[in-house]
């Protein structure tokens, strides 16, 4: 298992939710990236329907970590806010919390 060198161990230790607060727009890269819909539909919903809701909630549990894991390795700290933001938000369908208020 590949562990965490210091830069993603200060990273994690940094993070403070309240830093994260979203409140999107129509489309949002966080909330609601315009080429995750086809016509009224979002990829996570169909995701639901074809795979059930338990495995979209796995899913999710998974991408948050992919997120998190690679959070400011992009240079710039609006990426890692926004990576730590897209984790939260798959966090929070992960357990139910669908955070489009659906």
């Amino acid at each position: 298992m590949k562990k965490l060198n210091d830069k993603h161990k200060k990273s994690l230790k940094d993070f403070k939710i309240s830093d994260y607060n979203i409140d999107p727009p129509i489309y949002h890269s966080v909330e609601r990236p315009e080429h995750y819909s086809s016509g009224n539909i979002e990829c996570i919903d169909a995701m639901v329907s074809a795979f059930g809701r338990e495995a979209v909630e796995d899913y999710c549990r998974v991408n948050a970590f992919k997120y998190v894991w690679r959070a400011g390795e992009k240079g710039d700290e609006e990426t890692e806010k926004e990576d730590v933001r897209k984790a939260i938000w798959y966090l929070r369908m992960s357990v139910g919390d669908d955070p489009r208020g659906r």
